[in-house]
């Protein structure tokens, strides 16, 4: 399976800031190994009194998602995201997406 790189997103673009919030993020960019993008939509996350990071971490790994670039993960979102198998970079915010996918793969990470 090739990488699919999920970066909670402000919106749906390169160019959108990266989210801080992982669970309630606005959405996630996904971008695949040849570079192509997709807007996961996490507005349904957003809405839930409790277990929005359990929900989102469900949501990206069934789009295909291998890796997340996000600002803090809480510990049961972390939990979840271990059972996935997705990797987790914390420590994007103040980035754009493209910015936070540029430092990933020139392996900066936060």
């Amino acid at each position: 399976m090739s990488e699919v790189v999920a970066v909670s997103s402000e919106g749906p673009t390169l160019n959108d800031a990266v989210d801080a919030r992982f669970g309630r993020a606005a959405g996630f960019v996904l971008i695949d190994a040849a570079g192509a993008t997709r807007y996961l939509d996490n507005g349904a996350s957003q809405a839930m009194a409790h277990g929005a990071g359990i929900e989102t971490a469900r949501r990206i790994a069934a789009a295909g998602a291998t890796v997340l670039l996000t600002g803090v993960v809480g510990p049961k979102a972390a939990a979840a995201l271990k059972s996935v198998g997705l990797a987790v970079v914390e420590g994007m915010e103040g980035r754009t997406v493209g910015e936070a996918l540029a430092a990933y793969r020139q392996g900066k990470g936060a």
